[in-house]
């Protein structure tokens, strides 16, 4: 075997040996005298078998964080695995391909038939959806570079108010709207133009977008995860997918002594506490208020709706193509002076500038559309929260909300059931007290 792969390599060296020869003799570079040529600065091609490494680690990245999470129950396990992630899908690959970004490419290639979308770039979108579905939110827990280096930053987490929380709790869905809208007309990738942790992967990025990364970071020292819970599209898709999930962290209810101290360890807010028996007038007043959300939920979803169509113009304007005939226009009416490269290589084309008007007029409609549906969009998520903050499900025992337990396994290092020496301590508490050692 190992006398085989010899011969394969000898004949890939000298393959590729004789190619550069023969590349070289049969475009010689011109002789010019006393003129030296200039070393090349072009970078070395890519190889592309690294993608289909990617895909590989990152489906036995899913499968060993879903089995620290449910089956290890380690956070130590979930922490190297975090370092490792951020490592090698943040630091050395870059962040690209990014499970964020792909619903991206993916909204593009529905809207967009002549799109045909990278198969690494689907399978980074799907493998951890599924994973999802199955195990929870464990890609999120130690495989998201975005979410290692917050998890890894968080040193003194402090709790965010509810209201505030429930607010913010808002934005990835609307952020996920609006990616989706600009990404499926052709006028950018919202999502990753403004990833705020990219300028740090790369160790390059524009001024204003390395000051928000900083920013983040630093609110990131006290506050969990800000970028997750109130800013990550693919975190609002992942929240209603967790929900059907098979498996996902649980605390069971027969080992839970209701110490509160997994309450006090979540740093993300994502433990739901036992509910308070209600008295007759609770209820009541309850159910009038659920009403009063259901009757306002049309009337958000139409108001958004109407705004958005609004918005038509300046949504309108994101794209390059709407934002070049305005220039144009600007400058044959003599509203500005002089000319950008843009439109000075447009005229180079030598098209009619009334089938650039024409295709601006068309996008115009087109976003007029799209504005609607995204201030729809906007409505329905304002509409839901206040509903289901106006649902009261009994609850007898602490348990993960599975919507917003990113599975990082900080409750598992507090919780006394799961330590046996802890509970063999619950244990001698009660020798100790009857022998006036805990006096």
């Amino acid at each position: 075997m190992r006398r085989i792969a010899g011969i394969v390599l000898a004949i890939g060296l000298m393959s590729a040996t004789a190619s550069a020869v023969w590349a070289v003799e049969r475009f010689p570079p011109p002789d010019f005298t006393d003129h030296q040529l200039p070393q090349t600065t072009t970078p070395g091609g890519r190889w592309l078998g690294w993608e289909y490494v990617d895909v590989a680690a990152l489906a036995a990245g899913l499968a060993l964080a879903s089995w620290f999470a449910l089956g290890k129950r380690s956070r130590k396990g979930l922490t190297g695995l975090a370092i490792v992630a951020l490592l090698w899908l943040g630091f050395w690959r870059q962040g690209c391909v990014c499970p964020i970004g792909a619903i991206q490419n993916v909204s593009l290639a529905i809207f967009d038939t002549s799109y045909a979308i990278p198969l690494t770039v689907l399978a980074f979108f799907a493998l951890p959806l599924l994973a999802t579905l199955f195990f929870g939110r464990t890609f999120c827990a130690a495989i998201c570079p975005l979410g290692a280096v917050q998890e890894l930053t968080l040193i003194r987490p402090v709790r965010v108010p509810g209201w505030v929380d429930h607010s913010l709790g808002l934005l990835p869905f609307l952020y996920l709207g609006a990616a989706v809208l600009f990404a499926a007309t052709g006028a950018g990738f919202l999502i990753c133009q403004y990833d705020p942790y990219v300028g740090f992967f790369r160790l390059s990025g524009g001024a204003a977008m390395i000051t928000f990364g900083i920013a983040l970071l630093v609110v990131g020292l006290f506050v969990g995860r800000p970028y997750c819970r109130y800013l990550c599209p693919l975190g609002a898709i992942f929240g209603l997918v967790s929900r059907l999930s098979g498996r996902h962290v649980r605390i069971p209810p027969d080992q839970c002594i209701q110490c509160r101290l997994c309450e006090d360890a979540c740093p993300y807010g994502a433990i739901r506490l036992p509910t308070v028996p209600q008295t007759a007038a609770e209820r009541a007043r309850g159910r009038k208020r659920l009403g009063w959300m259901l009757a306002l939920a049309p009337v958000l979803i139409v108001v958004g709706a109407a705004l958005g169509y609004g918005l038509a113009v300046p949504l309108s304007r994101m794209h390059r193509d709407v934002r070049l005939a305005e220039r144009i226009r600007m400058e044959e009416t003599g509203k500005v002076e002089g000319t950008i490269d843009a439109s000075d290589a447009f005229r180079n084309t030598g098209r009619p500038t009334s089938e650039l008007y024409a295709e601006a007029i068309e996008l115009r409609k087109q976003y007029a559309l799209l504005g609607g549906l995204l201030g729809g969009w906007a409505g329905l998520v304002i509409a839901v929260k206040l509903v289901s903050l106006s649902i009261r499900r009994r609850r007898d025992e602490y348990s993960p909300d599975p919507a917003f337990c990113v599975s990082c396994g900080r409750c598992f290092e507090y919780c006394p059931s799961e330590h046996p020496q802890r509970q063999e301590l619950t244990k001698e508490i009660p020798v100790l007290e009857r022998s006036g050692v805990c006096q």
